[in-house]
C-alpha cells in the first residue's frame, strides 16, 4: 500500500509513519518546509503550500490512500491571529487536496482525515456517539464542523471518506501529557475547575493503529477516536499522581483562574465531552491501551506497550 500523509512530521503523523514503514507501506508526505524533504525508497517528501494553493502533483504517484493531519496546533494561545491560523490551516489544506484530486489522474480510493472531539457540545451528563447532530457553539466546535464539511466534499470525487474525532492524545513524546503531569511532578498537582468534566483520551499507539485500520478496511464515516474509559479531570489527576507516586494536597484550580491564564483556550480543559467508541469496536478494532492506568504506565515508561 502507498499512503500520502499530511502533517507527517507532527506528533501523531510521526507515529503513523513509523507504523506504515513497519508494515512495509510506502509513505509520501507533504511539507511546507523544503528542508524536511527526504527521498528514500519507501519514504518521500513533497512540497506544498496551502496558503497559496501550491502542491507538487508527483505526491500522488501510485498513492492508494490519503491520511490528512494538517492543521495548526490548538495548544498555542488563541490570539486573534492564531485563531485564524487554526481555522485556515485546516480548511485551506483540505481544499487544496480536493483540487489536487479533482484535476489530476490518481489511484486514491480512500481519504482519512483527523477531526476532533471539540465538535461535540460540553456536557457532564451526555454520552456522545457519532450520530450526534448538535454542534458545539464555541470557537473550536465551529472550526471542526467546518473542517468536516470540507472533508465530506471529497465524497463527490468517488473517494471513500472517513474522519476520526480524536480525543486527548497521550504520548511520551509530547502533546498534552507532559503539560498535564508537570505540576504533579513538581508537587503542585490539582484538579481543574470542579474536576467533574469528562476527558475522553486515547494512547497515541492506538490512534495510529486506528488510522491504518480504517484505511486498510476502507471504512467510511465518522469515528470517535477514544479509548473505552473516559474519566473525569479529578480522576485523571488522581491516577497520574498515583503513577508518579506524588501527593495531591492543593485545592482545585478555579475556573476563573484558568480563564485568566488561558483566555478562550481554557475551553480545552474546562469543557466536558464523554465520547463512546462502540462504532469502531463493532468494526473489529482492538485497543492495546484501553485503561488509563495501562496507558499512563506506558507513556511514563513504567512498562512498554505495543511496538
Amino acid at each position: 500500500m502507498k499512503i500520502l500523509v499530511t502533517g507527517a512530521t507532527g506528533l501523531v503523523g510521526t507515529e503513523i509513519v513509523k507504523l506504515c514503514l513497519a508494515k512495509n507501506y510506502t509513505v509520501h508526505y507533504l511539507t511546507t518546509n523544503k528542508v524536511k524533504i527526504i527521498t528514500q525508497n519507501n519514504y518521500k517528501g513533497f512540497y506544498w503550500n496551502p496558503l497559496v494553493g501550491e502542491v507538487d502533483v508527483n505526491c500522488l504517484n501510485g498513492i492508494n490512500a490519503i491520511i490528512n493531519l494538517a492543521g495548526a496546533s490548538v495548544s498555542k494561545r488563541w490570539t486573534s491571529k492564531h485563531k485564524i491560523a487554526i481555522r485556515n490551516s485546516r480548511i485551506d489544506s483540505v481544499r487544496l487536496l480536493y483540487r489536487l484530486l479533482s484535476k489530476n489522474t490518481h489511484q486514491v480510493t480512500h481519504f482519512c482525515s483527523a477531526s476532533a472531539l471539540g465538535i461535540y457540545p460540553s456536557s457532564l451528563t451526555k454520552r456522545y456517539d457519532e450520530t450526534e447532530t448538535e454542534i458545539n457553539s464555541a470557537f473550536l466546535g465551529k472550526v471542526v464542523h467546518e473542517w468536516e464539511q470540507e472533508v465530506d466534499k471529497i465524497n463527490d470525487l468517488n473517494i471513500s471518506v472517513s474522519k476520526l474525532r480524536i480525543g486527548i492524545v497521550l504520548s511520551k513524546n509530547g502533546g498534552a501529557l507532559p503539560q498535564m503531569i508537570k505540576p504533579i511532578k513538581l508537587g503542585f498537582g490539582s484538579a481543574i475547575g470542579n474536576g467533574k468534566q469528562f476527558q475522553s483520551w486515547i494512547h497515541i499507539s492506538d490512534l495510529a493503529h486506528m488510522f491504518l485500520f480504517i484505511v486498510e478496511q476502507n471504512l467510511s464515516g465518522n469515528y470517535n477516536a477514544v479509548a473505552s474509559t473516559p474519566i473525569t479531570n479529578l480522576e485523571m489527576t488522581k491516577v497520574m499522581a498515583k503513577q508518579l507516586k506524588k501527593p495531591l494536597w492543593l485545592p482545585n484550580v478555579p475556573n476563573f483562574i484558568m480563564k485568566v491564564m488561558l483566555g478562550e483556550m481554557s475551553t480545552l480543559v474546562l469543557e466536558s465531552q464523554y465520547l463512546r467508541n462502540d462504532k469502531i469496536l463493532e468494526k473489529g478494532f482492538v485497543f492495546e491501551f484501553d485503561s488509563i492506568e495501562k496507558a499512563l504506565q506506558d507513556c511514563l515508561n513504567i512498562n512498554s506497550g505495543r511496538v
